[in-house]
């Protein structure tokens, strides 16, 4: 009898077991393109059950890398039951010299980084990344995208964060040989950011004009305009390791002579209240809000002055996925051709810019996927606006549109869960694509 209690208990245990997880960040190889081979070549953090039915496929935005996005992800497969969700770092990630960011100690990464003793990567000597635009960053997806559908006997949902998501919808409409985009996907997730209207548009004259520049050279594209293109993701991530392991310490970059005055309070703060004044859209620079959050403010009192949360994104969390590596949160060498292309695309036909460039958005109008779209205060309702000329375009046979002007464009990424709208959106939407 007491056996077959115990056998029993045992049983329904392991019934109730969850499901063993994925959880690692693997490299993948992709077809040829420009420059040498030992950059062809993807990188993918994977999460969630193994006995997933379903994949959502994330591609970052501009200067983003999967690390920023694991917060929102790993909400995400907690709560949408047999799906994983996979994050794609760009071939460019072969460039970055993360090796004294992978010790976490911010004093060491501080001599390391900010003392300029890293390996760096010049344009001039990389001219081949003229040629990285979307048929490059379309063929390496496309390789993903066939290994998340496992064969055929899983759904793949592709989407992606601000150019992310731009990229995503470009590959509905592209034409792979005579095989269009949106036949190897069951669904699109645009987390602030698509094409007709999203963002800017490139005519003619500036497809040509962008092209012979980044052509001469001037490949990646740099953020800070200090001639380091990779110095917005470097200070990113010196400060991320301060503020998450030394949070109550004053502040160790606020007197740092190269950090841009802008990113310093006017009182002395800890180092996690500079990252948060750094990123927080009160008081981050206007001009960079690709790179920010609605987090809280400086407190009132205290010497130096604390962080305190109180809006959408703990500062934390924030943090913690900015100082984490493999995968980094930031991409430090975005190509330009890129952004170029995406722009190009935005029409989602072959007009001039997009012949220029060698597009080929041959299947925009066929696009007969489910649609979700998450518009911030970025765009002002452009994205969201775009989303809707998709669905009114093409014959798509569901659509989520969320217009929120209330959170910033990191925010959809990295905000709490109790208070993030995408996450609270989205869920239903991939549950029912699950099904």
């Amino acid at each position: 009898m007491r056996l077959a209690l115990a056998a029993a208990v045992v049983g329904c245990l392991i019934c109730a077991a969850p499901a063993a997880a994925v959880d690692r960040y693997v490299q993948i190889k992709v077809p040829p393109a420009p420059g040498p081979a030992k950059y062809d070549r993807v990188w993918v953090q994977q999460l969630g059950p193994k006995d997933a039915t379903q994949v959502l496929v994330l591609v970052p935005g501009t200067l983003g890398g999967a690390g920023g996005v694991m917060p929102v992800a790993r909400d995400i497969v907690r709560r949408v039951p047999r799906t994983q969700v996979w994050i794609v770092d760009r071939r460019e990630q072969a460039f970055e010299d993360v090796s004294v960011f992978r010790h976490s100690d911010p004093d060491e990464a501080l001599d390391y980084y900010l003392g300029f003793k890293y390996h760096s990567v010049a344009g001039a000597d990389a001219k081949f990344v003229s040629e990285w635009g979307l048929k490059v960053q379309l063929d390496d997806l496309r390789t993903v995208v066939k290994r998340a559908s496992a064969g055929g006997r899983r759904k793949v949902i592709l989407g992606g964060h601000s150019a992310g998501a731009s990229t995503a919808v470009a590959y509905a409409a592209w034409d792979f040989a005579g095989h269009p985009g949106y036949r190897e996907i069951d669904g699109l997730v645009l987390i602030d950011g698509g094409l007709l209207g999203s963002f800017a548009e490139a005519n003619a004259k500036r497809a040509r004009r962008e092209l012979a520049d980044i052509r001469s050279g001037k490949v990646f594209l740099d953020l800070l305009g200090l001639g380091l293109p990779e110095i917005a993701g470097i200070f990113a991530q010196v400060g991320a390791l301060y503020a998450y392991q030394r949070p109550d310490a004053p502040s160790t970059l606020q007197d740092f002579p190269l950090l841009p005055d802008e990113f310093k309070p006017p009182v002395r703060v800890t180092n996690e209240a500079l990252y948060g004044y750094a990123f927080d859209a009160t008081t981050s620079p206007k001009a960079l809000e690709l790179i920010q959050v609605r987090a809280g403010r400086l407190a009132d009192i205290g010497d130096p002055r604390p962080w305190q949360d109180g809006e959408l994104t703990p500062i934390r969390r924030f943090a913690q996925a900015y100082a984490a590596n493999d995968p980094n949160a930031i991409e430090w060498y975005y190509p330009r051709r890129l952004l170029l292309d995406i722009d190009s695309a935005n029409d989602l036909e072959q007009n001039a810019a997009a012949r220029i460039v060698g597009l080929r958005l041959l299947h925009g109008r066929q696009i007969d996927v489910p649609l979700y779209a998450f518009s911030t205060s970025l765009t002002k309702g452009a994205v969201a606006r775009g989303a809707r000329r998709l669905a009114q375009m093409a014959p798509i046979p569901r659509d989520v549109i969320v217009d929120d002007r209330g959170t910033s464009h990191l925010d959809p990424l990295s905000a709490a869960p109790r208070t993030n709208r995408f996450l609270k959106t989205v869920v239903p939407f991939l549950k029912r694509s699950a099904r």
